[in-house]
């Protein structure tokens, strides 16, 4: 015979019901000490029809099993927002105040404490205390109640910018909030033209940012952009109004490369590519901004270039390594782009000559030698201090000898 005693995912078998499936009877038993009375328990035969028929029993089991379901899902998705530094009270459920519950924090018991009868008391709660809470009827630990603390701030006024990267074809608009939250928030934003309102697509990623196409060209109409940020404890919004021409700015300057000319060690050669997000070059043509300085300082050399994706720098120093940024901004209207991923280049240097045979270090060291004559440290004739014509003699003498001396070293 079976007696049900297991829980709602070990359902016997035997009560799938069938002509051979006899009822009596029973209580069966669920998780968490939850005793549902079923009304009848299953006493299985070792056969079955071929074609089994579902029995009464069976109903009423698949019954309370939805049932506990449903109201287990309840509870799971029953989740109470809360501000930082709130006092937060908690009932147990439809409990009475003076009855005897016991409460637990993510598994863990609560003081008593905490506790003002079967209320759950909360001071100045902080973001460490988010988490789940339940509440269980006296000894018994029947669950009466449980929910999802979540601790958190209404949202600050939102960051808000648009900008035209790809200009005539439109604008995105990216936002993020100055801090967080802590809990989910939700965003809404409205785009007007005039008196249009207009569609603002959504990006798969990011996701904090939306696009608009241009549907007039050159258009004098401003426009006004309102991002309204939303969560469980409150919202806020800002706004910004522009004309298109104000918010284009192009991506940097791709594929910058730097090297140096050879034979001139004052000279590098940069080149690069327009952005590859500006869409039509030839319609809408950039012009480009170069800053370059040797690592050694700090102070930035600049060239403002109308046309052209390249340039060589004249003034360089000579051996000393330099590096190399480039902005980008439509001939006409916007602003410029953020600086290029930086590259660094150092001018060509002559390589030093080394000696390499022998012959030619003793053909340098013997010229040195007869080239070299050293300078006079004594006096070899002084008048004043010789008389006569002894020191006519003298003189002639010293003269000879220091001839004599410099023909030697010829």
């Amino acid at each position: 015979m079976c007696t049900s005693s297991r829980s709602f995912s070990e359902v016997p078998e035997s009560c799938l019901g069938g002509s051979g499936t006899a009822c009596h009877p029973a209580q069966q038993v669920w998780p968490q000490g939850v005793t549902v009375g079923l009304g009848t328990a299953c006493i299985p035969h070792w056969r079955r029809m071929a074609n089994p028929v579902p029995s009464a029993c069976c109903v009423v089991l698949a019954a309370v099993v939805v049932v506990y379901a449903q109201r287990h899902s309840q509870q799971d998705s029953h989740i109470q927002y809360e501000r930082v530094g709130a006092d937060v009270t908690m009932k147990c459920g439809s409990m009475d105040w003076d009855a005897a519950v016991t409460w637990t924090a993510n598994g863990t018991d609560i003081d008593d404490s905490h506790l003002n009868g079967s209320y759950l008391i909360l001071k100045n709660v902080d973001l460490t205390q988010s988490g789940q809470y339940s509440c269980y009827e006296g000894s018994s630990w029947h669950l009466k109640y449980q929910t999802y603390l979540r601790v958190g701030t209404p949202p600050k006024e939102p960051v808000l910018m648009c900008r035209s990267n790809n200009y005539p074809k439109g604008f995105y608009c990216s936002w993020h909030l100055p801090s967080p939250t802590y809990i989910p928030n939700s965003f809404n934003i409205s785009v007007i033209h005039g008196t249009r309102e207009m569609v603002c697509e959504k990006d798969i990623f990011p996701k904090n940012r939306c696009h608009i196409r241009y549907l007039q060209l050159f258009s004098t109409v401003k426009y006004k952009v309102t991002l309204t940020v939303t969560n469980a404890l409150g919202k806020n919004s800002t706004s910004l109004t522009f004309d298109e021409f104000a918010i284009v700015k192009p991506d940097p300057p791709e594929s910058v490369v730097a090297k140096p000319v050879p034979n001139n060690p004052r000279r590098l050669e940069v080149a690069w590519q327009n952005p590859s997000s500006w869409p039509d070059p030839e319609s809408f043509p950039l012009k480009f901004f170069l800053r370059y300085r040797p690592l050694i300082l700090d102070q930035w050399q600049h060239v403002e270039l109308s046309d052209g994706t390249s340039h060589t720098i004249t003034d360089a120093y000579a051996g000393k390594e330099y590096i190399i940024q480039v902005a980008a901004k439509d001939n006409d209207i916007g602003t410029w782009s953020d600086w290029s991923v930086a590259v660094h280049a150092t001018p060509w240097t002559e390589e030093p000559k080394h000696l390499t045979t022998e012959a030619q270090i003793t053909e340098t060291t013997s010229t040195s030698t007869s080239s070299f004559v050293p300078p006079p440290t004594t006096k070899i004739c002084d008048k004043g201090a010789v008389v006569g014509s002894g020191a006519v003699a003298v003189c002639w003498t010293a003269g000879l000898v220091l001839a004599a001396y410099g023909v030697l070293f010829i």
